[in-house]
């Protein structure tokens, strides 16, 4: 049993999603501690696991078992998986309280990328769609060369986004709603192809995992929590894209919708997105480069380094230095790496808010102040 192993069966316990799995890790100080039968108990009291659930958190050799199998699968096809503990997992996904617990990648794009958008839309694509989508990569990838394009590999104005940012030489990003041993739609094999070496295909689900239509649904989070943008550009009344619009906005991030015609069915939906103040109008490229600041940025100057309050203990000594050598950091990632309950980091890092050496951010994250 490895590490991986562990990390992948934590990701696939029956009816625990990633916002329980999180509070699981916390709650049981590891995540080895997690695989403990006789911490059984003890999980039945956690605030949303119980009794059922806490069953089939037990069933340890069901679980690792199949975490057996996908290392050897994602071993063998040179996939990375990411744990949301781990350094390199995105930082921007990260930020999302239901992000995946382990994010599979296969592809050589960077996750954490200075500028990424995500470009989203119908599958019944009009040409004026395509165009849009077309124009206003064309004009961001003429201007940001290291931008990263992320979207769902679908019909329509998914794989249109996928297609522009492979022609304009951008890096692209296909999130799927299943496991790698399947491509879906399958026309759509042989750009999956040109996105592994163009940027990278990624997706929370095990190999063998089948494209059920539940899991796109699923996908869409991941989608908007990439990047930093959402861009909308044709949409029915209702819609994927629609939910991964306001999912982007339920994760702070902007989100931006082309208008269309008023009778048609297939802006339906942007329309509707600008009207109620869910998206900001845009028309082509420039507006997204002026909404997001792009053209302002300027070298921030480096920060003074505060000195360290000499009258600390030494576990709130741990907690600072840990923030500074790691950046941000979350609670559960304080927990694990200190090796410390819930109960006294949560106190630690309150008196170290009220000495204004730790800043709280989103998420239940922490910061050096």
């Amino acid at each position: 049993m490895n590490d991986l192993q562990l990390k992948i069966a934590l990701s696939i316990i029956p009816k625990v999603g990633p916002r329980l799995v999180r509070r699981l890790v916390a709650y049981a100080g590891g995540i080895d501690a997690v695989f403990n039968k006789k911490n059984k108990r003890a999980f039945e009291k956690i605030p949303g696991i119980g009794e059922g659930k806490a069953s089939l958190i037990c069933n340890v050799d069901q679980l690792l078992n199949e975490a057996e199998k996908e290392v050897e699968y994602i071993t063998k096809e040179g996939i990375k998986a990411l744990f949301y503990l781990d350094k390199n997992y995105p930082v921007r996904l990260r930020e999302c309280e239901d992000a995946p617990i382990v994010l599979y990648v296969k592809g050589n794009a960077d996750l954490n990328a200075q500028k990424i958008i995500s470009v989203v839309g119908t599958r019944k694509a009009s040409d004026y769609g395509k165009a849009c989508t077309d124009e206003i990569i064309r004009y961001l990838a003429d201007n940001y060369p290291e931008l990263i394009i992320v979207s769902g590999l679908a019909y329509g104005i998914d794989i249109a986004a996928h297609k522009a940012a492979l022609n304009n030489h951008l890096h692209t990003i296909a999130v799927l709603g299943h496991g790698f041993e399947f491509i879906y739609p399958s026309l759509h094999g042989k750009y999956a192809r040109k996105i592994m070496k163009q940027g990278a295909l990624v997706t929370e689900f095990l190999s063998n995992k089948k494209p059920d239509p539940g899991n796109f649904v699923s996908r869409n989070r991941i989608i908007a929590g990439l990047s930093d943008a959402t861009v909308v550009v044709e949409s029915a009344e209702k819609g994927g894209a629609l939910i991964t619009a306001d999912l982007a906005n339920s994760y702070n991030r902007d989100v931006f919708a082309i208008p269309g015609r008023n009778f048609d069915s297939c802006s339906k939906g942007c329309n509707n997105l600008i009207k109620f103040n869910r998206a900001a109008l845009a028309e082509c490229g420039k507006d997204i480069e002026y909404a997001m600041g792009w053209f302002k940025e300027k070298k921030k100057p480096e920060a003074i380094q505060k000195s360290i309050f000499t009258d600390l203990n030494p576990d709130e000594q741990k907690i600072l230095s840990y923030l500074q050598d790691n950046g941000d950091s979350s609670l559960d990632e304080l927990c694990v790496s200190l090796e410390m309950p819930v109960s006294r980091v949560s106190s630690y890092l309150l008196t170290l808010e009220f000495n204004g050496l730790v800043r709280p951010l989103p998420g239940r994250y922490f910061t050096r102040a």
